[in-house]
């Protein structure tokens, strides 16, 4: 199970992602614009955002490059769930530095495995931990 953030304005899209995720064992708050959400998670860190590119007060993509300029934030997982299908759309997400990217209408089953599997990259690429030292 993770904790996941997602910012979304839109109430309905909001209830369905977090019930898909709720189902697959995930806990989800869900965020109605771009300053709260930046305000959440300087106040607790989720495994995961995921973020509308529409978002008022702070576009999705203002938000991620704030988070990536952020020290205590920058390693953050981002998945960009939108409904901007072009592909320069795309590219300004992860040029902001989304993780991944999926367009709305979405599967719910691939939403799941696209948030899975950006969780076990974050898991792995975390660095070991410090060696204890003992004596000189």
């Amino acid at each position: 199970m993770a904790l996941i953030f997602y910012a979304e304005d839109d109430p309905l899209m909001g209830e369905l992602v977090q019930e898909t995720l709720l189902g697959a064992g995930h806990a989800v708050g869900v965020l109605e614009d771009g300053q709260d959400a930046l305000a959440a998670l300087r106040r607790r860190k989720p495994a995961l955002a995921i973020v509308d590119m529409g978002l008022p007060q702070m576009s999705g993509a203002e938000l991620i490059k704030i988070v990536r300029r952020d020290e205590q934030l920058y390693d953050l997982p981002i998945l960009v769930l939108t409904a901007r299908r072009s592909e320069e759309d795309e590219a300004i997400a992860r040029q902001a530095g989304a993780n991944g990217y999926l367009r709305k209408p979405f599967d719910p089953t691939r939403l799941i495995g696209m948030v899975n599997q950006i969780l076990d990259w974050a898991e792995t690429r975390k660095p070991p931990p410090k060696p204890v030292r003992h004596g000189l």
